[in-house]
């Protein structure tokens, strides 16, 4: 028979080990999230390196690297929220293509990479079709969409390089 203080070491050592498990996953969900549309990329890739921060007690992966992390990651959200919005709207494009491009990107999930870069890109045409009736603004909309599609993963995917290379150097340091 067990005694009590033994059970509770085994129980806490579980627990850890499926923690850890939780902060890797999460941070493989949050590398996957810069392509999908759906995931929060960033957000999901900083959650599982504080929770891997906190496992470890801060020892390796400290509060300023922490701040730097959060600060990479809330400009990587800034700049995928305003190159999405500058590349529709410097085209010109209505408010009808920007939701557009919102749904096709949704949509194109379901069609693989393919879907997630042609998802917004027919979706902005279409909206701004619907807004305009033009086929000159829809296609000038729907190029836009697909260049500030492109440029925010790309931002996003440096971010996340980015984040994951202070990380791990922080750790391994």
């Amino acid at each position: 028979m067990q005694r009590p203080a033994r059970r509770e070491r085994l129980r806490r050592h579980a627990m850890t080990e499926v923690l850890w498990f939780v902060a890797i996953a999460t941070m493989l969900l949050g590398l996957l999230g810069v392509f999908l549309p759906l995931l929060p990329g960033v957000p999901l890739l900083f959650a599982g390196m504080l929770l891997a921060a906190w496992l470890d007690n801060f020892v390796r992966v400290g509060v300023p690297t922490l701040a730097i992390l959060a600060v990479l990651g809330i400009a990587a959200w800034l700049f995928e929220t305003l190159a999405s919005v500058w590349g529709v709207k410097r085209a010109g494009a209505s408010g009808l293509a920007i939701a557009g491009a919102g749904v096709g990107a949704i949509l194109g999930i379901f069609a693989g990479l393919p879907g997630l870069i042609l998802g917004p890109i027919v979706g902005a045409v279409c909206g701004e079709y619907l807004a305009r009736r033009d086929h000159g603004t829809a296609t000038r909309a729907g190029i836009a969409a697909g260049i500030g599609f492109l440029v925010a993963m790309v931002a996003k995917l440096a971010t996340a390089v980015t984040m994951l290379a202070v990380f791990i150097f922080a750790w391994f340091a």
